[in-house]
């Protein structure tokens, strides 16, 4: 039988939550029951009242989920306090234990809103009923019993400082389990303050909300395709995992100056020794010879605004030389030959990865990365376009920047069955219907520095149905 708690988060990246703890909750066996009510379930709200089978269940969310801010033992809810009361009443059997001699506080505290000294003690008086016999501990109580009132937004509007006092939406209570431990971990990791980053690098909540969905832990290989600086590296490798990563562009990992950037940084959090190894090389022209290597594949694909993908190759074709082949010699300068590369379009990318972690992930291994689209255009076959026989999709979550977004997509490898490794031919589709739809994702770097026209993106769109 499932204990109901009361969950706190923090008001960022809202639809990332519930996949989030879904994740933690599979990674270590356990079910969590979702409230039946859609307005219950609604993430725009910071609280969520949530089912678990034991207490040990909310302490392990608490200590790995980023968003979560407190966890608490649910005892009620209400519009009015008289409602709350009512309902706390009726569930005294949960509180009634500590009673007798536990010392015990009050956190009284609110959403969109300060609550006043005065009326704080108020609403702890208003709890007299309970009959709590035990010492008050401000320091360190046995338990805290704590009180949330829900404002609605008023963000860029003027107003007295208590202005609207007590006219909260709703107002919850009940016993706290665990402050959120895992969001110490966003300073943790502040790019800021590493020693060694870009400026494609991925902000330290993302980055760690990536790791999560990875369903990173001790002994599991994973692996990103386009490194970079390794800001997935990172995170994945404090949750305990071996990291690999390779990339197009060496420099990227290296920096200037030596031991390479991404192992400096891995040093400063103390994980080096969880990063395998470092290579240069195409994704497109990998040196894998057998699949089924990795847990899982991370990945923050460049998508053209700071840093575009490039795969090797020439834009053009070169003409076809007549004659004898030219007879080869050393370059005076000694310099090393540095291959031709062409852009690597964002649509054909995204298929390929999703057919390549087809081939490179364990069964139920997971791939996850940022799409970028634009938000007016994007549809949901977007994403289910990509997928193809034995890759099912786990979560999709967007983070909106306005006139675009990007989502966060999880895919989960579903079959044991040995698949060939991907062609990464343009010509190839995943699926049949890619060629017969044009998903938002699609040139997107043009859309972006055009300003997401919606005539030009009529235009191309027009373009690419003359050209098929």
């Amino acid at each position: 039988m499932s204990t109901q708690y009361l969950f706190v988060f923090a008001q960022v990246h809202d639809e990332f939550r519930i996949p989030e703890l879904e994740s933690i909750a599979e990674l270590h066996g356990f079910s969590i029951k979702f409230p039946d009510s859609p307005e219950d379930k609604k993430t725009a709200r910071p609280f969520m009242v949530l089912g678990l089978e034991s207490e040990e269940h909310a302490r392990i969310l608490s200590e790995r989920c980023i968003l979560i801010k407190y966890i608490c033992e649910f005892y009620a809810r209400g519009k009015t306090y008289e409602e709350l009361h009512r309902e706390n009443r009726l569930r005294a059997h949960q509180w009634h234990k500590y009673a007798a001699d536990t010392s015990f506080k009050f956190m009284v505290t609110a959403f969109n809103h300060t609550i006043p000294q005065w009326r704080q003690k108020d609403v702890v008086e208003g709890f007299a009923y309970m009959d709590f016999q035990g010492k008050i501990d401000m320091k360190n109580p046995e338990i805290i019993l704590t009180c949330f009132e829900e404002y609605r937004d008023k963000h860029g509007t003027t107003r007295a400082k208590d202005e609207g006092d007590g006219e909260f939406e709703e107002v919850w209570f009940g016993r706290l389990i665990e402050v959120g431990m895992a969001r110490s971990l966003v300073k943790k990791f502040d790019v800021k303050k590493r020693v060694y980053y870009g400026n494609t690098s991925m902000e330290a909540e993302m980055s760690l909300l990536m790791a999560n969905q990875t369903l990173a832990s001790p002994g599991k290989l994973i692996y990103d395709p386009f490194i970079g600086t390794g800001s997935m590296a990172y995170t994945t490798a404090h949750f305990g995992a071996f990291v690999y990563g390779s990339d197009i562009d060496g420099r990227q990992m290296r920096g200037k100056v030596k031991p390479p950037g991404i192992i400096r940084a891995a040093a400063q959090y103390g994980i080096a020794n969880r990063i395998m190894d470092l290579c240069t090389f195409d994704v497109t022209q990998n040196p894998w010879r057998c699949g089924g290597l990795f847990d899982a594949i991370v990945t923050d694909p460049p998508y053209g605004v700071r840093a575009g993908a490039k795969r090797l190759g020439r834009k053009n074709e070169r003409p076809t030389r007549e004659g004898p082949p030219p007879v080869h010699a050393p370059r005076p300068d000694d310099q090393p030959y540095i291959p031709p590369t062409r852009p690597y379009e964002l649509s054909e990318l995204a298929r390929d990865l999703v057919l390549l972690a087809r081939y490179m992930l364990k069964p139920r291994g997971r791939l996850v990365f940022f799409l970028p689209t634009v938000t007016e255009e994007y549809k949901e076959v977007d994403v289910e376009a990509m997928l193809c026989e034995g890759m099912e999709l786990v979560a999709n979550s967007l983070q909106d920047f306005g006139s675009w977004g990007r989502r966060l997509i999880t895919i989960r490898k579903t079959t044991a069955e040995n698949y060939p490794p991907p062609t990464f031919d343009p010509a190839h589709a995943v699926t049949e219907n890619v060629a017969s739809h044009i998903p938002a994702h699609k040139d997107f770097r043009e859309k972006y520095f055009q300003g997401f026209k919606k005539g030009d993106t009529e235009e191309a769109d027009q373009d690419s149905e003359k050209q098929g």
